[in-house]
């Protein structure tokens, strides 16, 4: 698969607390892979998200599994080209991303929201650190759960569902909350 990475946009902080190095761009792949048609109905983020790690070169994604990351890691598992690796723990997840991005150049871990995401929040802090391209993805509350001031479990006993994406915020150079999961960039490639 022949790609050049090509620069996006600026790496932008998402509130005045939290700043990247003005050098720092947040990219995304341009690509000689051709654009698969899929019928809306089998349109999901779930294959998008897998069909992407592939195209950017991941083949192993580290993960642990959780009731709020199960449907996409079903779509991981569909996808041909990539390995799912489940690990014991978050921290060991994300310290896998950080050596496989050491050693292939980008990695990726998955994991559940809130107990997952604050588990796995070292290994990306660590990543950060070091400039390394690592993908973190965290599963999320059903998007109908939201407003409903309801305290779900794996979240800290408030209603209030954004305490972790703040805390991707201050180690990651991106993040985005699309109320079906966080998903944080340690360092763009």
């Amino acid at each position: 698969m022949d790609t050049n990475i090509g620069s996006l946009d600026s790496c932008k902080p998402t509130s005045n607390d939290v700043c990247c190095p003005a050098n720092v761009t947040v990219s995304t792949i341009q690509g000689s892979v051709s654009p698969i048609i899929i019928n809306s109905s089998e349109a999901t983020l779930g294959r998008h998200l897998a069909r992407r790690l592939v195209q950017i070169g991941i083949s192993d994604v580290f993960s642990v599994p959780g009731d709020f990351n199960l449907t996409l890691l079903d779509h991981l598992i569909a996808e041909p080209g990539l390995n799912l690796i489940g690990c014991c723990n978050e921290l060991n997840a994300g310290y896998a991303a950080d050596g496989f991005a050491r050693s292939r150049g980008v990695g990726a871990c998955v994991v559940t929201f809130t107990v997952g995401g604050l588990s796995v929040l070292n290994a990306i802090a660590g990543a950060y650190s070091e400039n390394l391209p690592l993908i973190c993805i965290v599963g999320g509350p059903n998007s109908n759960d939201y407003g409903t001031n309801r305290i779900l479990h794996h979240t800290i006993g408030l209603p209030d569902f954004s305490q972790e994406l703040r805390c991707f915020q201050t180690v990651t150079c991106y993040q985005e909350d699309d109320k079906y999961g966080i998903f944080g960039f340690a360092r763009p490639w």
